[in-house]
């Protein structure tokens, strides 16, 4: 009876011991979800703030603001298609890029106005498209991610769960806490940061 067993416990322990590992990969995936979906949310009302502020008409400049940052976030999911090798370090990488594009946007775009007034328009619509493309294809990734050790209808239900509480908690923190005390600009640069420190944390999670 115990040599009969010993293989059955041995394959169970190794898979009980696979499935621990994984865990604190899953964990730093799903916080950066909420993370990155807190400061997206954070950039694109930064740009629409700015562009009301700069060019005026604020109902059309927030309504072609949040288009083209949904339509970019739709390009990035599209374009994680191709990438098939090295998910995690891809999406490292991708987390880094939002957190020094997207935290200095508020600064590069009134950097911008001063400079070059006429750029101002092309500049924030290009950053928000950047950002945009690159919300929609870390989120992908992580999905894709996720779904190699989580059946499917937890991932889809975790993915979703957070990034939507990320965004709530932006959108009540935003207007209330961040901008009447910190401003547009530390406001990015706190969020960049924060994004940057959410790409260690990740990779402190067991991302090769």
């Amino acid at each position: 009876m115990l040599d009969e067993a010993w293989p059955q416990k041995a394959v169970k322990d190794k898979f009980v011991g696979r499935q621990s590992a994984q865990q604190p990969l899953e964990v730093a995936l799903l916080a950066s979800v909420f993370v990155v979906s807190a400061c997206g949310l954070v950039y694109e009302l930064a740009a629409g703030a700015l562009a009301s502020y700069l060019l005026g008409d604020s109902v059309l400049q927030f309504s072609t603001i949040i288009g083209t940052y949904l339509f970019a976030m739709g390009v990035g999911s599209y374009l994680s298609r191709f990438f098939e090798r090295q998910l995690p370090a891809h999406f490292l990488r991708i987390e880094l890029l939002v957190a020094l594009i997207g935290g200095a946007l508020p600064a590069l775009l009134f950097v911008a106005n001063a400079a070059v007034p006429g750029a101002f328009p092309g500049l924030l619509y290009g950053l928000v498209l950047m950002v945009g493309t690159l919300v929609g294809l870390e989120i992908a990734l992580v999905m894709r991610i996720l779904k190699r050790n989580v059946a499917l209808k937890e991932w889809v239900s975790q993915v979703l769960t957070f990034d939507y509480l990320g965004a709530l908690a932006v959108s009540l923190a935003y207007p209330l806490v961040l901008v009447p005390h910190l401003g547009l600009i530390r406001s990015g640069l706190l969020f960049g940061l924060m994004s940057a420190v959410m790409a260690a944390f990740s990779a402190s999670g067991g991302v090769p």
